[in-house]
C-alpha cells in the first residue's frame, strides 16, 4: 500500500498533542505530497540519522549540539543531505532556538522547517503512532459504532432496519456516537481493533426522514466519542412473530465475526414491534461485560435447575 505524507499533513494530525510552529520552508508546488511505501513506514521518523534517512528528521539538544561541533565543510554537507528532496519535513524539539543556519537551509531547499517544545524522544513516539495509524490497513464496515457504557459496540443490519434510529436514542440516553454509516477498524496490535470515523463524516449522522444531523452541534461534544476499541457487535435483524419463537430462550443467539484477523463477539437482536432496543442494547453489553469476566447467567440458572432436582431427588 502506498500513502501521500506531507508537512501540513503531520501538523494537523499532532496538532492535538505537539504544538507545531511553521518556521521556514514551503513545499515544492511542483510536489507537495510524499509518496512513501507502507513497507517503509517504521523508519520514517527518528532522531538525526544519516545512515536510515528518516524521512521526518527530529533534532533534539543532543543533535544540535553534534551539529554545532562539526568543522564548515563537513557541517554544510550534513545539512546538504539533511535538507534533500527525501526529506518531509525537520522537527526541531525541546524548545531549541532555530538556528539561521537550518531557517536558510530550509527556505532554499523547499523542505518544511518545524519547531515544537516538546521533548523529542516524545515527539517521535506520538508521530510514530500517527504514522503507524496512516498506513496500517483499515476496514470499513458499514453500520455505527457507539461508546455503550464504556464499550465499544458495533451495531449492524440491513438498510432500513433502524440502526441510526436506534443510535439516535441512544444518544438521548447519554451514550456517545463515534462513526455513523462507515466507521473504519484498524488492528493497532494483537487481538484489538480501534475504530474511528472518517474525516468527512466525523460528528455527522443520517437519519431516514431527518436527513443528515450535526450531533456536536445537538448534543455538545460529550455525545461524541473520537476513537474507540470495538469489543461487541450488535446484528439487528427484522424478525416475525413465528422467527423469535424459533430462537433459544436460554442463551440468545451468539456467534463471532472476524475482522482484520480479529474474532469479536456478536449478538443478534430481533427488530419486532414494541421492543425497546435501546433497553435492549444496554443489556447486551451490561451481559457481555459480565460473561467476560466469566459470569454466564443461563450457566448460572442451569446449575440451580441441576441443584434443585438433585435435591428433589435426594429428598425422596
Amino acid at each position: 500500500m502506498t500513502e501521500f505524507l506531507s508537512a501540513e499533513s503531520i501538523i494537523v494530525n499532532l496538532s492535538s498533542q505537539i504544538e507545531l510552529q511553521w518556521i521556514a520552508g514551503v513545499e515544492d508546488p511542483q510536489r507537495p505530497l510524499h509518496e512513501i511505501s507502507a513497507a517503509d513506514h517504521a523508519t520514517l521518523i527518528g532522531h538525526l540519522n544519516l545512515i536510515h534517512e528518516n524521512i521526518i528528521q527530529v533534532i533534539g539538544k543532543t543533535e544540535c549540539d553534534y551539529l554545532q561541533s562539526l568543522n564548515e565543510d563537513f557541517r554544510t554537507n550534513i545539512l546538504n543531505q539533511i535538507f534533500s528532496s527525501k526529506t518531509v519535513a525537520i522537527i526541531m524539539s525541546e524548545g531549541i532556538p532555530v538556528p539561521p543556519r537550518l531557517i536558510e537551509c530550509a527556505s532554499a531547499s523547499h523542505v518544511p522547517l518545524l519547531s515544537c517544545k516538546t521533548d523529542s524522544n516524545e515527539v517521535i513516539d506520538m508521530a510514530r503512532y500517527y504514522l503507524h495509524d496512516l498506513f496500517t490497513s483499515k476496514e470499513t464496515i458499514h453500520g455505527v459504532f457507539m461508546e455503550v457504557l464504556g464499550n465499544g459496540v458495533l451495531i449492524t443490519g440491513d438498510s432500513s432496519v433502524g440502526k441510526s434510529e436506534l443510535a439516535l436514542e441512544l444518544i438521548t440516553r447519554g451514550h456517545r456516537l463515534i462513526a455513523d454509516d462507515a466507521p473504519e477498524f484498524t488492528c493497532t496490535a494483537p487481538n484489538v481493533l480501534n475504530g474511528k470515523s472518517p474525516r468527512m463524516l466525523r460528528d455527522f449522522m443520517e437519519v431516514r426522514g431527518l436527513g443528515v444531523l450535526n450531533i456536536r452541534e445537538m448534543y455538545g461534544d460529550n455525545a461524541l466519542k473520537r476513537n474507540k476499541y470495538l469489543r461487541l457487535i450488535i446484528h439487528m435483524k427484522e424478525m416475525c412473530t413465528d422467527e423469535l419463537s424459533a430462537l433459544d430462550r436460554l442463551n440468545g443467539t451468539r456467534d463471532t465475526r472476524t475482522i482484520s484477523g480479529v474474532d469479536i463477539p456478536e449478538v443478534l437482536l430481533p427488530v419486532a414491534p414494541g421492543r425497546n432496543l435501546a433497553v435492549l442494547v444496554e443489556a447486551a453489553v451490561r451481559n457481555h461485560i459480565l460473561r467476560e469476566k466469566g459470569q454466564d447467567a443461563s450457566e448460572q440458572l442451569v446449575r440451580l435447575q441441576q441443584q434443585a432436582i438433585e435435591d428433589k431427588i435426594n429428598a425422596a
